[in-house]
């Protein structure tokens, strides 16, 4: 059983810096891999990054390719997205995510995550 707690959301000019913060409990001997989704007023929820359990291997979406950056602290039990150049669109809610049985590759399909946290708001004005 896992719990994930999202934080560092909040309210940024366009083309400013954010770091979201994931800390994760409830799995300490075991490393898998994770992912960052978001969700926008009416849309979809969408996958934005993903990273393997050691964090060798990373993958994003096209949209935010060269200006948002997946990592993870496993001493920590936390993972990160560093978000630069920051636009409107990427106004969402972000998730945390995490696996139970994948670590050496990344996964960018929702329906195979098995715990997700709450969320966080980042809101970007123009």
């Amino acid at each position: 059983q896992v719990q994930l707690v999202e934080s560092g959301g909040g309210l940024v000019q366009a083309g400013g810096s954010l770091r979201l913060s994931c800390e994760a409990s409830g799995r300490t001997l075991d490393t898998y891999a994770m992912g960052w989704f978001r969700q926008a007023p009416g849309k979809e929820r969408e996958f934005v990054a993903a990273i393997s359990g050691s964090g060798g291997t990373t993958r994003y979406t096209d949209s935010v390719k060269g200006r948002f950056t997946i990592s993870r602290d496993n001493a920590k039990n936390t993972l990160y997205l560093q978000m630069n150049s920051l636009k409107p669109e990427d106004t969402a809610v972000y998730y945390c995510a995490s696996v139970n049985r994948w670590k050496g590759v990344v996964i960018t399909t929702e329906a195979l995550y098995d715990y997700w946290g709450r969320g966080t708001q980042v809101t970007v004005s123009s």
